[in-house]
C-alpha cells in the first residue's frame, strides 16, 4: 500500500526522500511525489507511474530544502494521475496520507461551501484543507492538527509539513502504521522500518490514535486524548541491504531461493533438535482447552490457513473454521467460548485482517497471530505471537512468507496435539523429524529450476490455466493459480481434483494447460483417474510429482516436473517451490513486471 517518508534534516533531503520511496516500492504504487519546505515556500514535485518518472522531474526541476515529506500512492479515490498524486498542498500546508478518509464527501462539501477549491479527486486533499483553514485562522500547527484529527473517520497515517514552520513535521496514525525514527540532529517518519533503515536503526512505533510533533532534536508524542506520552525506542533490525537483489534478476526469484534458509531459521525457533520436540514461545493460556480454531487471512496467507486446517483437524482433532478476512465480520460468525482465533499475515497490517482480529478480541476469543513483522499492529495485539522469520519480502507476490507460515502452523498444530494428549512422544519426534527434513527437500526442489524455466514457454501463450490437487495439495493448487494470475496476468483457477467433473471440466480443451499437483501416496490413484479425464478431452497436462508418481502416471503429459519424495506433512512446503517457479518463469517469458505487478499492493491497509 502507499508509502510515507518524512525527514527533518540538517542537509538537503530530496535525494534521501526518493531513496526512502525506492525502499517502499515493494508495497505497490502507481504515482509518487515529494514536497520540501524551502525559502518560505512548499516545493512540490509529483509524477504518475514509476519512481523513474519522479526522478526525471526532479532532475529537470530540483526541490531544495532540509525538511520534507514524500509518498508512493496506490490509487483508491481518483485515477493514478499526477494531479491525484501526493503530497497534497494548500498555500500553507502539505501532507501525505496512507489509508481512506471515509467521511471525505461530507468534509469536501463543507470545504466547497466555504469557498475552498480542491484540485484532486482524492479523499486525502480534504485533510490538507481542513488543517490549512485552522492555520490560516491563527492556530499553531499542533493546535490545527489536534482540532482536525477527531473529525476524520476511517484509517490514516499522515505526515504533514507547514510552510511557515520549516523546522518541524507532524505525523499521525489511526488504523495505518507509522514509524518514528531517531537520528543525530535529525528525525524521521516512515510507513515501515525498512524505509528508514539507511537513516537510523532507532525507532518507535506510534500506537493507535497517536500523533507526534517532530523537530530536529526530538519528538513529542501525544495519544488520542492529546496527552503527552512515551513510546519505547527500539532497534529496528531492518537492513538497508534487504532491498538489494544481489545476483538475482528479480526480488521474487531471490526470495524463492531463500526459502531453504528462512524455513530452517523459522523451524529453528519452534523445534528443539536435541530431542525432536516442539517448543513454542511462552503464552498465558491453556492451549489444551482450545475447543475450536477460527483461521482468518487474505490471499496467499489464506491458502496457508487452508493447509493448516488439515493439520489441526488431523493432529489435534480440533474443528477449524476458515474465512477470508474481508468476509469474516459480515457473516456474523458464531464464536464459541474457549476458541482460538488465528490470524495469518505477512505484514501484520492488512486492514481486513486487523479489523477481524479486533472483532474476535471483543468477542472474548484468544488471539493467535502468525506474522512476518513482529512489531506490527497484529503482533502487538496478540495473546500468542508466532513470528515467521522470512525476513523482508520485497516481491509483491508472496513466496518465502508462505512457506514460513506453513512451517509455523505445522509446529503449532503438533504442539496443540501434544498438549491435548493426542500425540505420543514417539509421534511428536516423528513429526518434528519430518519438519526438520523440509529445508533439504526445498533445496532439492530448487534444483529443478532450469527444467521449469525451459518449459515455461509452453504455458505462456495460454489464456486460461487450471490447477488441480487433492487434500493439502488442493490449497496449493489455488496458491499456484494465484501466483500465475498475479505476475503473468494469465487467468488461472485452482480446484480440488475430484471437483473438476462438477463443472470445470467444461473448460478443458487443447488450449487449456492443466497443472496437476500429485505426490505419490494414498490419493495418487484417484488423481491419475482425474488426469485421464483431462486427457480424454484434449487437455494438456503438466504433472508435478515425485519419481514414483511420474512413473506410475505413465506417458502422455505435456511436461513433467520431478520433486523429491517427501512425507505428506511437508509436501505443501516442497510443492510450493515448483508452482512459484512456474509462475515466475512464465512471467519472465511474457515480460511482465514480476516484482511490482499491475494493480497490486504488498500490504492492503484499506478495507
Amino acid at each position: 500500500m502507499c508509502g510515507i517518508i518524512g525527514i527533518v534534516g540538517k542537509e538537503a533531503v530530496a535525494d534521501r526522500l526518493v531513496d526512502g520511496l525506492r525502499r517502499m516500492e515493494y508495497r505497490g504504487y502507481d504515482s509518487a511525489g515529494i514536497c520540501t519546505v524551502h525559502g518560505g515556500a512548499l516545493v512540490r514535485r509529483r509524477a504518475e507511474g514509476k519512481l523513474t518518472n519522479l526522478t526525471r522531474v526532479l532532475a529537470a526541476d530540483p526541490a531544495s530544502g532540509d525538511v520534507g515529506i514524500a509518498h508512493t500512492r496506490w490509487a483508491t479515490h481518483g485515477a493514478p494521475t499526477a494531479k491525484n498524486a501526493h503530497p497534497h498542498a494548500t498555500d500553507h500546508v502539505a501532507l501525505v496520507h496512507n489509508g481512506i478518509i471515509e467521511n471525505f464527501k461530507e468534509l469536501k462539501a463543507e470545504l466547497t461551501a466555504a469557498g475552498r477549491r480542491l484540485e484532486s479527486e482524492t479523499d486525502s486533499e480534504v485533510v490538507a484543507h481542513l488543517i490549512s483553514m485552522q492555520v490560516e485562522a491563527g492556530a499553531s500547527p499542533r493546535e490545527a492538527v489536534q482540532e482536525v484529527l477527531p473529525r476524520l473517520r476511517g484509517a490514516f497515517a499522515l505526515a504533514i509539513a507547514f510552510r511557515d514552520h520549516p523546522d518541524l513535521l507532524i505525523g499521525a496514525r489511526r488504523g495505518s502504521p507509522l514509524v518514528l525514527g531517531y537520528g543525530k540532529g535529525e528525525m524521521y517518519l516512515g510507513s515501515d522500518a525498512l524505509a528508514l533503515a539507511p537513516l537510523t536503526q532507532h525507532i518507535a512505533y506510534l500506537e493507535e490514535g497517536d500523533w507526534v510533533v517532530v523537530t530536529h532534536e526530538n519528538a513529542e508524542i501525544h495519544d488520542e486524548a492529546g496527552e503527552v506520552v512515551e513510546r519505547p525506542i527500539q532497534l529496528s533490525g531492518a537492513s538497508a541491504a534487504a532491498v538489494e537483489k544481489g545476483n538475482y534478476r528479480h526480488f521474487m526469484q531471490k526470495e524463492i531461493f531463500e526459502q531453504p534458509t528462512v524455513v530452517a531459521q523459522t523451524l529453528g525457533s519452534y523445534l528443539r533438535q536435541s530431542d525432536n520436540s516442539v517448543a513454542l514461545p511462552q503464552f498465558d493460556f491453556d492451549i489444551s482447552a482450545i475447543k475450536r480454531v477460527t483461521i482468518v487471512a487474505c490471499g496467499t496467507s489464506y491458502y496457508a490457513g487452508m493447509v493448516a486446517k488439515y493439520w489441526f483437524e488431523q493432529f489435534a482433532r480440533v474443528p477449524v473454521d476458515i474465512d477470508f478476512a474481508s468476509e469474516f465480520r459480515y457473516r456474523e460468525p458464531v464464536l464459541e467460548d474457549g476458541g482460538l482465533a488465528l490470524f495469518i499475515s505477512q505484514s501484520g497490517e492488512t486492514a481486513d485482517t486487523l479489523a477481524a482480529l479486533r472483532h474476535c478480541k471483543a468477542m472474548g476469543q484468544t488471539i493467535g497471530v502468525v506474522v512476518n513483522v513482529p512489531t506490527s499492529s497484529m503482533a502487538r495485539e496478540a495473546d500468542l505471537l508466532l513470528p515467521t522469520h522470512a525476513g523482508p519480502e520485497i516481491g509483491v507476490a508472496s513466496t518465502k512468507a508462505f512457506t514460513c507460515q506453513l512451517a509455523v502452523l505445522a509446529a503449532l498444530a503438533a504442539h496443540m496435539a501434544v498438549k491435548k494428549g493426542l500425540m505420543t512422544r514417539a509421534e511428536e519426534q516423528e513429526v518434528v523429524g519430518h519438519l526438520l527434513e523440509a529445508p533439504a527437500a526445498l533445496n532439492a526442489a530448487l534444483d529443478h529450476d532450469d527444467d521449469i524455466a525451459s518449459m515455461a514457454h509452453l504455458i505462456a501463450p495460454a489464456r486460461d490455466v487450471l490447477y488441480l490437487g487433492r487434500g493439502p495439495d488442493y490449497p496449493l493448487a489455488m496458491e499456484g493459480a494465484l501466483k500465475l494470475k498475479e505476475i503473468s496476468y494469465i487467468h488461472a483457477e485452482g480446484y480440488a481434483s475430484g471437483e473438476m467433473k462438477h463443472g470445470p471440466i467444461a473448460l478443458i480443451d487443447e488450449a487449456v494447460p492443466v497443472i496437476v499437483l500429485a505426490p505419490s501416496g494414498p490419493l495418487f490413484e484417484k488423481t491419475v483417474s482425474n488426469m485421464e479425464e483431462v486427457r480424454a478431452r484434449g487437455g494438456k497436462i503438466v504433472l508435478i510429482s515425485d519419481a514414483e508418481g511420474l512413473e506410475e502416471a505413465g506417458e502422455g503429459c505435456l511436461a513433467t516436473i520431478e520433486m523429491p519424495r517427501v512425507h505428506p506433512l511437508i509436501a505443501p512446503l516442497v510443492y510450493a517451490i515448483p508452482v512459484q517457479l512456474l509462475a515466475y518463469h512464465v512471467a519472465c517469458v511474457k515480460g511482465t513486471d514480476v516484482d511490482q505487478p499491475r494493480n497490486l499492493a504488498k500490504s492492503v491497509t484499506v478495507e
